[in-house]
């Protein structure tokens, strides 16, 4: 049975959160050489058998200071046979955040939305013939904000991905990109937080706890 913290226990546990939160933040945007380094941890990616053998894999498209992913999600779009679909911020029907999955096949298509983040246009949300559900990925690749070495991680805490995850089939492998320097110790987790199948970055393949 979970313990049940007093709202001042509470409010120091949110306080270190967020204190690591910002010190995340402030390791990603000062990691240099962000392009290459960005390279090596998608190359580490595609040469996971997980992803040789999927058949439907989410990228993230990058935005601000994470880990890029649009050159090499670029190439694997014009030259994959795989079905490579991308997430947008959108809302469900009760106005909670959600990620909309959208089958990109051209960057083109895509417009700057929410954050100045690419999605595809609004008009075009819904479409039937562009749209998955979670349950049809095989693969799923995973930004934020801060990860541990077993798969821990924290995001920007809007929750997006959270309810994603949630989702996702149980033989779907949750992976996540990140610079070496994102990684602590050991990152704060929520009793709903989901922990990653594995952990990539420009230095090593990390086996994370998972789901079960």
């Amino acid at each position: 049975m979970a313990t049940l913290l007093s709202p001042e226990e509470l409010k120091a546990v949110m306080e270190r959160k967020n204190k690591m939160r910002r010190e995340a933040y402030d390791r990603r945007n000062a990691q240099e050489n962000k392009d290459e380094l960005s390279v090596q941890a998608c190359q580490r990616f595609m040469a996971l058998p997980e992803y040789q053998r999927a058949n439907t894999a989410m990228w993230y498209i990058d935005c601000r200071s994470e880990t890029r992913t649009k050159p090499q999600l670029l190439e694997e779009v014009a030259e994959s046979e795989k079905k490579i679909i991308v997430p947008y911020c959108t809302e469900d029907e009760n106005g909670e955040n959600k990620l909309g999955l959208w089958w990109m096949e051209s960057l083109e298509e895509m417009v700057v939305g929410k954050w100045n983040i690419l999605e595809p246009p609004r008009e075009l949300w819904g479409n039937p013939e562009k749209e998955v559900e979670p349950e049809d990925l095989d693969i799923i690749m995973v930004p934020g904000v801060g990860f541990d070495r077993k798969g821990g991680r924290m995001g920007n805490g809007q929750g997006y991905y959270d309810r994603l995850l949630e989702k996702a089939r149980p033989d779907c492998p949750l992976v996540a990109l990140c610079y070496e320097s994102q990684l602590f110790d050991e990152v704060l987790v929520a009793p709903h937080d989901v922990y990653m199948d594995k952990v990539i970055t420009e230095d090593a393949v990390y086996e994370g706890i998972g789901r079960n």
